[in-house]
C-alpha cells in the first residue's frame, strides 16, 4: 500500500512525463548514432514516429534517420526542447549542465542513467527532469 506522500511524488513524476512529452517538440539525443543495434536509435526513431524532431548529439555528428548531427549540445544552431540523454551515469551530469547553459526546458536520462546531483541542478535551474524512464515506453502506456 502506497503512502500518501509516495502518490503525490509518483503523480508528479507523471506529471512531468506527460508536460515533457505533450509540450515539446525538438528533442537532442545524445548518444545518437547510426548504430542500429543501440537503444538510441530506436527510441529516436518511436519519438519522430510521434511527432517530434530528433536532433542527434554525438561526436561523429552523423545524420541519423535523416536529422543532421552536431558533435555537442552547443553546436545546434536552434532551440531544442528536451535534451534526452544515452550516456553512462558518470557523464550525464556534465550533459545536464550543458542542456542548461543552451537554455533547454527539459533533461531526460534514459533508463539507468542516474545522477541525483545532475537532476537537483537542472531542477534549481527551473528545467523539467526526468530520470530512469524512456520516452517510448512512456509513450506506449498513453
Amino acid at each position: 500500500m502506497s503512502t500518501p506522500e509516495a502518490t503525490e511524488t509518483t503523480a508528479g513524476v507523471e506529471a512531468t512525463i506527460d508536460r515533457v512529452l505533450d509540450e515539446t517538440t525538438t528533442w537532442a539525443v545524445v548518444g545518437l548514432s547510426t548504430n542500429t543495434e543501440r537503444a538510441a536509435y530506436g527510441v529516436a526513431g518511436v519519438l519522430q514516429r510521434a511527432g517530434k524532431r530528433i536532433v542527434p548529439v554525438h561526436p561523429s555528428a552523423e545524420t541519423v534517420h535523416g536529422e543532421q548531427g552536431y558533435a555537442s549540445l552547443a553546436d545546434i544552431p536552434f532551440p531544442v526542447d528536451v535534451v534526452d540523454v544515452f550516456v553512462r551515469s558518470e557523464l550525464a551530469g556534465a550533459v545536464a549542465d550543458e542542456a542548461i547553459a543552451i537554455g533547454a526546458k527539459a533533461v531526460w536520462f534514459q533508463l539507468g542513467v542516474i545522477d541525483e546531483e545532475a537532476a537537483a541542478r537542472v531542477l534549481a535551474a527551473g528545467l523539467d527532469m526526468v530520470m530512469d524512464r524512456c520516452p517510448a515506453i512512456e509513450l506506449g502506456r498513453r
